[in-house]
């Protein structure tokens, strides 16, 4: 089946059980109780008529899918009603569904335990009106959410990514049935400190409304309480329970303040109820615009989080806004009841207002006998018990004894209430298990024995009571701040285990006699008879007795049928490691594995490996193919002596190709490498020769001085041809004429002509300005042409400054005054009388200097640059950080270089190559790029830069990838991809060749942190031994990235040095004859790993923001501060990565004079008084960093000095107000703003859309635009007369081709005077068609002028055999492309060309039986193996960190515990618990639990950073921590069940490029594992074996069959 987007797909009903088993102990079928008739249960469990409709179980909803798929369509025809008609409310599309009973008590609930409210008529229209909104909001929510996207949570930046975790939701993530109190706060922690240790911004909010639903499920609802206490208190997590309900105007005013990235939320909560309120959670956060991620599925692994991720889009928006008061009605029918009351064993009835008050008054009783305070545990178990044995007695004394007598007497099996002294024996233990729980530290009750008994009938109810007592406790606790109060330990409140094993000791086994009665210890006895002392001081009134004998009362705690201790019937295996004798493998891993087990040579597991089986590798194992000398495989073009001619023009076509794909990329010239060696030996003959040739010398200097003075006239006579049409061009077109100045300034290399230009430009800008101000007069000018003046004189100031004379200058002061800028003529003058010039005025600009630099100069301000040249570099002169790449370079060292995309860091890369040509002929330097587009660009580039001649069978640049390998192991410059340099490099045929490797090079480093491939990454950086220089924009921990390479370097070289030491006489003499690698090997070698950071885009980028009014688009320009709030700026300050252009600089301190007037540092910051400012003439980018910094330093300082307020106001006036619309809509107008940024001079435009489809029908949409305009356009009787032209042109053809048969030498005058009006006429009807067939301007986004006829029809040439050619072609034309992977190699090409060089403006079920059973036997294998790799590794465990909290850091450990005899008759010796965390151990996990890979992440030690991602399982069913189906990717199977590429792209929304390269991947993994399989099993009729082998041999014919 395709793969499916829903994350609703199926469900085991796992957590189900926890409700069942916890509400529904010793059940009863009798009818209901009198007393309750009038009154209604808080019901959460689900009901047999909720099941057979199918609103609580998915598998149900599984059974009726059609149904339920036509109720989801039927309810999205509703929606888009709803948006074209505001109609009313209609819920006649739920009617298919089974009407259910509101909160009806289910015929399982427990009668000995319920919590009762006061009965709502469920049959009254309005209720009737909830419930069924509420079934079709159900179906909304599973339509919304099965559009939800598997993807990483947190990027490598998430520095501004905040969310909220709803609580609930987090608490129902974790519960489980067999979960134990303390497990369960350790499996939080680590859930939240993974996003801690990741970076993760995130707050915590638990809804008051929703505490309302746990009361059937004291358990629940103590754990909640003290979850949000222990996360308030003793973590740095902030936890919100402020707010009512998600429909509140508080939460609404929050999400304002924040505005979180996404919301973690559960899609199905603990009852019907709770999964009703998450629902409405979800559909306001998605109307909001705050996107969901799902707990259900979430994943994790040492980089990344990974989960379901919805999108909020406008539908959901206009859902919500459809339905906000049914939704609101909704939500208060949830969670409004009438006081409840608590009733016991049917009859003992109490207000849980009763229990508040009682805990209330016990509380203030204990703060008198404790006055100092203490522990949490201590307080609760005291306060818990007390108001328990009081409530209890309470209960029963005022019951009607008679009343109950009569029902016991009437309702037989039903459970009888315990005596007051029997709950005082419950009390006691809880008490003795408080003691243990003190002082026993955590590794000792990790081994206490597991029992697997059930608390009985008679005795649960009592339980539940306190548990309702410990979540009013708690609750008061937490407002208790006049008392001293330590709650650190608030995760460890109770041991249920604990308990149930001091049950069950003192049932069955204390009874045995003296033997079995043992110590308590001194500390635990001491403590606990203070515990029950306190507990009896505040229960005065009753007698429950001293504390000794624990047990007074004979009565049974636990089920007696069911009072067992777990067996452990699987026994481990010997655990170790199999001994192997490698010298790299103890260099390499000898630290971590000598503290590792190894097994016994006489081991069972090393004995059966003992079979002395060789294996050569000479085949591929995904192919079979054999394996070649010096990887004869891969073709080579280079030697043309053995190639044929037509071969041999191929291979020039290519070449030539590449440097016309390169000089696209590039204008520079291609540069002629000569060999230094050559270049050294005449160096040297001069040397030797010098005193003979200085006269020679003296002439080649004279020369060069003359050449260089002829090239300065011929420039400067090139210039005097151009000068006046220039300036004309420049008047007449300012845009156009400035271009071709740029142009020809770039063809320009005398310094002395580059100046006399600029200064003739910028009399130009002036005069252009000066007439614009002239034709204006009084109205607005365009500024525009003011910027270009500035800018000459930015440029004139910045790089001539030597080449400025006096009147230059007297110039350049005079214009500044024109323009208004009288300041800075002063400035520039050093005078300080102002001019007399009485047409100032006229010229001049309404803007202060610094502003209107800022605002309206904007990109076109300097950077710092350097003056002083390097000699390694030719065009243009390298910063400070440059240079430092070209010394690594030059130092033979390693880099890691992080700058931002066209900072100009890959031009090291280039250097790089440079010198490698120029040091050998043998030499090789490895590119490894992440895509095959980037290695295309790559060599299209070393073509353009670089020209050598090599001898025969060698060329310059070599590719390989997996669809396409050149000239592999006879280039100078391999580019690649990592998995292809990954073959070489482990290849043992190709080690040679690795020697040869001088420097690798690895763009896009970043990707060594992704989601797929990122290993390979790792091992080429690794394993290379050579220099690298590894590139990015984006890694977002330098420094440590940088510190790891480091160490691997280290380690190479300590390997190297020892190889070099124990180097014999006879290896030296052998090296003796590999003169080949010498050459290569004798550069000096550095270890060196240099950090070269640069953080200066050399190009500011601004936002903006599309709405769609109408049919016409508004486009608003979006500040970076807009995406801020108050409390992000508050609680984590302004982002290091949000930097602001200088527009947005000064946008940003005009609305903060704006919103606080009386702004005390208004005038100081000003732009025209800013220190950095004031009076300059030339204002640098660096200028405006330091302005920019001070105003976010300011703007934080707002909240600080308490302007919350101005500070919200300001965010609020810098957003842009985008109407909102849909994005269907958008899409039906695309055209049309395309159009809209034509108008804006906002082209040329790249449009990323990530879906392969919808780019071809965007592209089309635009042409078909432009072709409907050029109709509407053009003259009606046009294409007649184009017609008419042509046939005339066919005639007139025909007639000249009669003509060319003949001799024209032969034919008569008159024939000769026919021919000549032929071509005359031809000529002519030619230009005519051609001038009627031309695009008009209007109707195309080309820009004619930027290619010229010639290039354009060599790049349309390649399309003509490509599929969609003609259409490429035809939509180049107007200047439209599409780009995406889908296209041929020759088609993105040509595209890429187009645009670079500005001519394209607009770029766009189940598997087989035998197969499953033998996938389950693998996984099965896998299991054991990966489980016995994690006992063994267990010992290289930080135990001390594996006794704390990850997140809180909480201690467990014991320094005083001295011990005690029953603790250690509880202890279990047979329980192995070597690799499971302890705190798992108190749920009763073992290490034989590691043999399911569902326990690994929940039992395994954390300080390990090993979890189930690491094992390689192939699950054939994934299931959540609910216990639901989980959907996986099925393009394998489905490809393999019908054989149909173009169904599976259909299907899948896929391109078949990546379609069938995902096919043959799965292919060769297939193939690969069979292959490995057969080499390592001995059995050749092995299941598992054939499995594969066939299914290998299958696929492979199907793939064969559509290519």
């Amino acid at each position: 089946m395709p793969e499916s987007r829903s994350v609703m797909d199926s469900t085991k009903g796992h957590f189900k059980k926890v409700v069942h088993n916890d509400s529904s102990e010793n059940a009863s079928n009798d009818d209901k109780d009198s007393d309750s008739s009038n009154s209604e249960t808080i019901d959460f469990i689900p009901t047999k008529e909720d099941k057979e409709s199918g609103i609580t179980s998915d598998n149900e909803e599984e059974e009726d899918t059609n149904d339920k798929v036509a109720a989801v369509a039927r309810m999205l025809k509703e929606v888009e009603a709803k948006e074209k008609e505001a109609e009313d409310l209609d819920y006649s599309n739920a009617d298919s569904i089974t009407e259910e009973t509101t909160q009806q008590p289910s015929q399982t609930q427990s009668k000995d335990f319920r919590v009762v409210q006061h009965a709502r008529d469920s049959q009254s229209p309005e209720i009737r009106k909830h419930i069924k909104f509420l079934k079709s909001l159900k179906l909304n929510i599973w339509e919304f959410l099965s559009r939800a996207q598997y993807v990483s949570l947190l990027k490598d930046f998430v520095e501004s990514e905040f969310f909220v975790i709803d609580g609930d939701s987090l608490l129902f993530m974790i519960l489980d049935e067999e979960i134990q109190y303390l497990n369960f706060f350790y499996q939080i922690e680590c859930f939240l400190q993974d996003f801690t240790e990741k970076g993760a911004k995130y707050v915590v909010v638990f809804f008051k409304d929703a505490e309302q639903m746990y009361f059937l499920y004291p358990h629940f609802l103590f754990l909640r309480t003290a979850l949000i206490e222990h996360l308030r208190h003793n973590t740095g997590t902030t936890v919100h329970t402020e707010f009512s309900n998600c429909l509140s105007s508080e939460w609404e005013d929050f999400l304002k303040k924040s505005y979180p990235y996404f919301i973690i939320v559960s899609d199905i909560g603990l009852t019907p109820l709770q999964t009703d309120y998450f629902s409405i959670l979800i559909a306001h956060s998605l109307s909001k615009k705050i996107n969901v991620v799902l707990t259900s599925g979430m994943e994790y692994d040492i980089l990344r989080i990974y989960g379901y991720h919805v999108q909020s889009v406008q539908r959901h928006r206009v859902f919500f806004q459809s339905y906000r008061r049914d939704l609101k009605d909704a939500c208060e029918n949830l969670v409004v009841y009438k006081e409840p009351y608590l009733c016991l064993y049917e009859d003992l009835k109490l207000s849980l207002k009763s229990i508040q008050k009682e805990v209330f008054q016990t509380l203030r009783l204990m703060k008198q006998l404790w006055p100092k305070g203490s522990d949490i545990r201590r307080v609760v178990c005291v306060l818990v018990c007390a108001v328990g044995l009081k409530i209890y007695s309470n209960m029963l004394e005022n019951s009607n004894t008679s009343m109950r007598a009569k029902r016991r007497q009437s309702s037989r099996g039903r459970s009888k209430p315990l005596s007051p002294e029997e709950a005082a024996d419950l009390c006691r233990m809880q008490c003795l298990t408080v003691a243990f729980l003190l002082h026993m530290p955590l590794s000792q009750r990790a081994q206490i024995r597991i029992v697997k008994s059930c608390w009985s009938q008679e005795v649960l109810p009592l339980i539940k009571m306190q548990q309702l007592c410990t979540h009013f406790a708690l609750t008061q606790l937490s407002d208790a701040n006049d008392w001293k109060l330590d709650l650190t330990y608030l995760p460890d409140l109770n041991d249920d285990s604990l308990l149930k094993n001091l049950a069950y000791y003192y049932e069955v086994e204390y009874m045995k006699g003296l033997e079995s009665k043992k110590e308590l210890g001194k500390e635990t006895e001491n403590e606990y008879q203070c515990l029950w002392n306190t507990v009896t001081k505040l229960t005065q009134k009753y007698s429950f007795g001293d504390a000794f004998p624990i047990r007074k009362t004979s009565q049974l705690f636990l089920e007696e049928a069911q009072t067992l201790l777990r067996v452990y019937k699987e026994e481990i295996p010997n655990i170790g490691l199999i001994s192997v004798k490698s010298h790299l493998v103890e260099q390499y891993a000898g630290d971590v594995l000598k503290d590792l087990p190894v097994l016994e040579s006489n081991d069972p597991a090393v004995a059966s490996l003992v079979k002395y089986k060789e294996f050569d590798e000479l085949c591929h194992w995904h192919s079979g193919r054999p394996l070649t000398e010096e990887y004869e495989r891969i073709r080579c073009n280079a030697d043309a002596k053995s190639k044929t001619p037509e071969e041999r023009r191929q291979i020039q076509k290519l070449q030539t190709f590449h440097q016309f794909y390169g000089s696209t990329l590039e204008d520079s010239a291609s540069k002629l490498i000569v060999n230094q060696e050559d270049v050294s030996r005449n160096a040297a003959v001069k040397k030797t020769q010098k005193k003979h040739k200085s006269k020679a010398e003296a002439i080649v200097e004279e020369n060069n001085r003359r050449l260089k003075t002829k090239e300065e006239k011929k420039e400067r006579e090139q210039w005097t041809a151009l000068c006046l049409p220039t300036e004309k061009e420049i008047k007449a077109n300012l845009t156009v004429g400035i271009n071709k100045l740029e142009k020809l300034l770039k063809t320009l290399k005398n310094k002395s002509v580059k100046f006399d230009v600029e200064m003739t430009g910028l009399s130009a800008c002036l005069e252009v300005w000066k007439q614009h101000c002239r034709e204006q007069g009084n109205e607005s000018k365009d500024l525009s042409k003011a910027v270009q003046v500035m800018r000459r004189v930015h440029i004139l100031l910045e790089k001539y400054q030597d080449l400025l004379e006096k009147p230059h200058l007297e110039k350049l002061t005079r214009y500044l005054r024109l323009l208004g800028f009288e300041n800075l003529a002063c400035s520039l003058s050093g005078q300080k009388t102002e001019s007399n010039d009485q047409n100032t005025s006229n010229y001049a600009i309404k803007v202060g200097p610094a502003r209107f630099q800022l605002q309206y100069m904007d990109y076109y301000l300097l950077r710092d640059e350097r003056n002083d040249p390097d000699p390694r570099v030719q065009h243009f002169i390298p910063d400070t950080w440059q240079r430092e790449l070209l010394d690594a370079v030059d130092n033979n060292e390693s880099a890691v270089i992080v700058a931002p995309t066209s900072s100009g860091k890959t031009y090291a890369s280039y250097y790089c190559m440079e010198k490698v040509l120029k040091t050998s002929d043998e030499g090789v330097v490895v590119y490894v790029a992440p895509t095959k587009a980037l290695v295309n660009q790559v060599v299209g580039t070393i073509y353009s830069r670089f020209t050598k001649k090599l001898p025969d069978g060698l060329v310059m640049c070599g590719v390989f990838t997996r669809d396409y390998r050149n000239d592999v192991m006879n280039s100078q410059i391999l580019v690649t991809v990592p998995q292809c340099l990954e073959i070489l490099m482990l290849s043992p045929r190709c080690q040679k060749w690795v020697k040869r490797i001088q420097y690798v090079i690895f763009d896009e480093v970043h990707c060594l942190g992704g989601e797929i491939g990122a290993e390979v990454w790792e091992h080429l950086l690794v394993t290379i031994r050579c220099p690298f220089l590894a590139l990015s924009a984006t890694v977002s921990n330098p420094e440590h990235l940088t510190e790891w390479l480091q160490s691997v370097k280290r380690y190479w070289q300590r390997t190297e040095n020892t190889l070099k030491e124990s180097s014999t006489n006879s290896e030296k003499n052998f090296a003796g004859k590999r003169k080949l690698t010498s050459k290569v090997q004798q550069q000096k070698k550095s270890y060196r790993v240099r950090l070269v950071l640069y953080e200066e885009r050399y190009n500011d980028l601004e936002k903006y923001v599309c709405s769609l009014e109408g049919s016409d688009f508004n486009i608003e320009h979006y500040h970076p501060c807009a995406a801020l709030t108050v409390n992000h700026i508050e609680n984590y300050g302004i982002p290091s990565d949000l930097s602001l252009s200088p527009r947005e600089s000064i946008q940003l301190y005009d609305t903060m004079v704006n919103v606080w007037q009386e702004w005390p540092r208004a005038q100081e910051l000003d732009p025209e008084e800013f220190v950095s400012f004031k009076s300059k003439v030339v204002i640098k980018k660096a200028d405006v960093r330091k302005y920019e910094q001070e105003l976010k330093k300011e703007l934080s300082k707002w909240i600080v000095l308490g302007q919350r307020q101005k500070v919200k106001e300001l965010l609020e006036h810098l957003k842009p107000k985008p109407v909102d619309c849909s994005e269907r809509e958008k899409w039906k107008h695309f055209a049309r703003f395309v159009d809209k940024l034509h108008e804006m001079e906002k082209l040329p435009a790249i449009f990323f859309i990530f879906n392969v489809n919808s780019v071809e029908r965007a592209a089309r949409n635009v042409f078909f635009n432009l072709l409907e305009k050029q109709e509407s356009e053009e003259d009606p009787n046009t294409e007649r007369e184009k017609e008419r032209l042509k046939d005339e042109l066919r005639k007139v053809t025909k007639m000249l081709r009669k003509f060319k048969l003949e001799d024209t030498r032969k034919l008569s005058p008159s024939k000769v005077e026919n021919l000549e009006l032929l071509l005359t006429t031809q000529q002519q009807l030619q230009k005519k068609l051609k001038k009627l067939t031309a695009i008009p301007s209007m109707c195309t986004y080309a820009d004619p002028k930027a290619v010229d006829k010639y290039t354009l029809e060599k790049i349309f040439r390649r399309l003509r055999f490509e599929r969609k050619g003609y259409l490429q072609q035809v939509m180049a034309e107007r200047g439209i492309g599409y780009h995406h992977g889908s296209v041929s190699a020759k088609s993105r090409q040509a595209v890429e060309m187009l645009f670079r060089m500005g001519y394209i403006k607009v770029f766009l079920e189940d598997l087989p039986e035998d197969f499953e059973d033998a996938i389950n036997e693998y996984n099965t294998k896998v299991e054991k193996n990966f489980a016995h790799f994690l006992l063994t590794t267990a010992k290289l465990a930080d135990m001390e960190q594996e006794y704390r909290l990850p997140l809180s850091k909480t201690g467990f450990t014991s320094n005083i515990w001295h011990g005690s005899e029953l603790a250690s008759y509880l202890m279990d010796n047979t329980k192995s618990i070597s690799a499971i965390s302890p705190f798992a151990c108190l749920s009763g996990t073992v290490d034989n639990d590691l043999f399911h890979g569902e326990m690994i992440n929940k039992a395994v030690f954390q300080s390990l950073g090993i979890n189930v991602t690491n094992c390689p399982l192939l699950s054939l069913k994934k299931y959540d921590r609910q216990g639901r189906r989980m959907p996986l990717n099925a393009y394998a199977l489905d490809f393999y069940k019908h054989g149909s590429l173009t169904a599976l792209t259909t299907d899948n929304w896929l391109n078949e490029g990546d379609a069938y390269y995902a096919l043959k991947d799965f292919s060769l993994l297939i193939k690969s594992i069979g292959t490995s399989l057969s080499e390592l099993c001995d059995d050749p009729n092995d299941n598992v074996l054939l499995a594969f082998q066939e299914l290998g041999k299958i696929y492979e014919e199907k793939l064969n069959c559509i290519t």
